[in-house]
């Protein structure tokens, strides 16, 4: 019965994002508010440009409008891209394409870096550019809002979904593509790894496995620790008010989010 729950979960996916709570203006198809401004240039203060990476079944502006918002009036240069057929297809594709779009973000705003902000198959596809498209050289902080580090059950739950959904059979926790995405070191290059998860995630289940091997440049959060009545699940992670601000607190400084951080518990 577990496994039937898990499958129908993700199944069901695409119909919670059309019907999640957002602003009147993300019920348009476009950009999330303040990001892909191609004439954006970094400051001093915010040289870095920040890339939004939408989960499965999402795309670029899905559940992303606030965080998106947030980070353009924080004053850094915002840009969202779609990838992989609503990120259902192969991750190595998808993350090929993220590769493309980082280089035009690089050429488009003259900084040495990108750093990322990615929402749950969005916090971990990056890892597999990382590692193995040349993204070391090119990342400064990856922050994933309930990332599929682990991955979610098993293989054989999720067998049904590999005819619309691809990347749902690779964030298996008994994967192929995991396993050899896990192997090593789970946190190559000098890039800054924050992971954000809640204790009520549905889809990334134990939440847990959205953690990474602790390491130096490593910060792992669950929202709950300091935020005990913070109900946030799956979904709503990037819209969430702590989440967010866990991710401008990894963003504002060097190194990961600092672990001592203690962010305003308002929704």
């Amino acid at each position: 019965m577990r496994r039937i729950l898990s499958a129908l979960t993700l199944l069901l996916l695409p119909l919670a994002l059309l019907l999640a709570p957002t602003s009147p203006a993300s019920a348009t198809i476009g950009d999330p508010i303040g990001s892909n401004d191609w004439s954006c240039q970094p400051t001093a203060q915010r040289p870095t440009p920040v890339v939004l990476v939408h989960g499965t079944f999402g795309d670029r502006r899905s559940l992303l409008d606030r965080l998106s918002g947030t980070l353009k009036s924080r004053g850094y240069c915002v840009y969202s891209l779609d990838y992989g057929n609503r990120a259902t297809g192969p991750i190595e594709e998808s993350a090929a394409q993220l590769s493309t779009f980082v280089d035009k973000v690089l050429a488009s705003t003259g900084a040495a870096k990108v750093s990322m902000v990615g929402h749950s198959q969005g916090g971990m596809m990056p890892r597999y550019y990382i590692k193995n498209l040349g993204g070391a050289g090119k990342v400064d902080d990856l922050v994933g809002l309930a990332p599929s580090n682990h991955g979610t059950y098993n293989s054989a739950a999720l067998a049904p979904l590999a005819p619309v959904c691809y990347s749902c059979t690779q964030q298996a926790s008994d994967s192929q593509f995991l396993a050899e995405l896990n192997s090593g070191d789970e946190s190559p290059g000098d890039v800054s790894y924050t992971n954000v998860v809640t204790r009520y995630d549905q889809v990334v289940v134990p939440y847990t496995s959205g953690y990474l091997k602790p390491a130096r440049q490593v910060t792992n959060v669950t929202l709950q620790d300091t935020c005990p009545t913070d109900l946030t699940e799956h979904l709503n992670i990037p819209q969430d008010g702590p989440a967010i601000r866990w991710a401008l607190n990894a963003l504002g400084r060097p190194g990961p989010a600092d672990p001592a951080f203690r962010p305003l518990c308002l929704p």
